[in-house]
């Protein structure tokens, strides 16, 4: 296993000057390393993987440098167009080294929505033409693959590709134990538990990947209700308008999205168009904890920008916010009573209990469920 920070370091020596990306669960040893050790100009959390392809390609036009560009192989979908119509050597020539996280590698196991995408990776950088070495493991080894990304990078002024199978990093301790973000707040779970309960039986819940979709999940179990709710297992950043075009088909159903707030940065652009769809019965629900909790904790920028000021500027008919339990079901109720489309940010704690479940049912599953919950108006 390879010490996050020989990597950097490793990185770092051989020129690497900014590093950029979206956290992920895979890398969060590297993650967490880059966000402790680099520079606060030398270190930027993208809101999505192509944004940070356009940081990364921003950095080298302004400095001449290396940029790193960290994700998980998920986001490949999101960084294509940028890699290809902006860095690719047929284009603007820029170099770049990516550092991507395999998820779903055909030999282990893995959720659902990463078995597809782990399983095509490989061929998908191929078809891009983008050079690629699967980071070893053995410190040596992974020196020399760093040393030949930034020489390949430079020489052919081009991205090229690490990639980084699961359990390729040794657990690294911080040396900082206080994290930069500060959610404030009632637990998310708690939170979630306090929507559900303000909930008619026959609203309609979208809910965002990772911890909100799981804990969302279990609170469902513990009621000892079916399966009813559209669980958004992956493309992150696309619950809100899953759940907008659900309320569009169905006017007669109040559509909650329970989303969060990486997830309402990382795809931004959706709130500016959901707002003029003046949907009445789309209700909008940011559980913010300022940081991505399900891939290691790394700060966004949720708690530093007034969410609820972008949703009404963009058009949302009503705003609101709460910062505590107290409170908390009645501005759920309220949201119910309003026509949308609206918001509500509930500033949530970071963390989650260690044995939170995955869904039981599988993608599949989920959908059928959801769609007999739908037609028949309950559970």
């Amino acid at each position: 296993m390879l010490a996050a920070e020989a990597v950097f370091d490793a990185l770092r020596g051989r020129g690497a000057t900014f590093f950029t990306g979206v956290p992920d669960s895979l890398l969060r040893e590297l993650c967490s390393c880059i966000e402790e050790r680099a520079s606060s100009t030398g270190h930027v959390i993208a809101a999505n993987e192509g944004a940070a392809v356009a940081l990364a390609a921003g950095h080298h036009l302004g400095s001449g440098g290396l940029p790193v560009v960290y994700l998980q192989n998920s986001g490949l979908g999101n960084a294509i167009n940028p890699l290809l119509s902006l860095a690719d050597a047929e284009v603007y020539a820029l170099p770049m080294i990516l550092i991507v996280g395999w998820r779903g590698e055909p030999a282990g196991r893995d959720e659902p929505q990463h078995v597809k995408q782990g399983r095509v990776m490989l061929a998908m950088l191929e078809a891009m033409e983008l050079p690629y070495r699967v980071l070893s493991p053995d410190v040596e080894a992974a020196n020399a693959d760093i040393a030949w990304a930034a020489h390949t990078a430079r020489a052919e002024s081009r991205p090229v590709a690490l990639v980084v199978r699961k359990g390729t990093f040794a657990p690294y301790t911080t040396r900082d134990s206080a994290r930069r973000h500060t959610g404030v707040g009632v637990t998310r779970e708690r939170a979630i538990a306090l929507v559900v309960d303000a909930l008619d039986p026959h609203d309609v819940v979208v809910s965002t990947t990772g911890m909100i979709s799981r804990e969302l999940f279990e609170t469902r179990v513990r009621r000892g209700e079916g399966t009813r709710d559209f669980l958004t297992v992956g493309s992150m950043g696309h619950a809100s308008a899953i759940a907008a075009a659900i309320a569009l088909a169905r006017p007669e159903r109040q559509v909650f999205c329970l989303d969060g707030d990486g997830a309402y940065v990382m795809h931004m652009g959706s709130v500016a168009v959901q707002g003029q769809l003046a949907t009445p019965n789309f209700k909008h629900v940011i559980l913010n904890n300022g940081c991505h909790d399900s891939v290691g904790g790394q700060p966004t920028v949720g708690l530093a920008c007034d969410l609820t000021a972008v949703a009404r500027s963009c058009g949302y008919t009503t705003v609101d916010h709460v910062a505590d339990e107290h409170g908390l079901t009645e501005a759920v109720r309220l949201l119910r009573s309003i026509a949308g489309p609206a918001l509500l940010e509930i500033h949530v704690l970071p963390g989650s209990r260690p044995d939170v479940r995955r869904p039981s049912a599988s993608p599949r599953e989920n959908k059928e469920a959801f769609l007999r919950f739908l037609s028949s108006g309950a559970s």
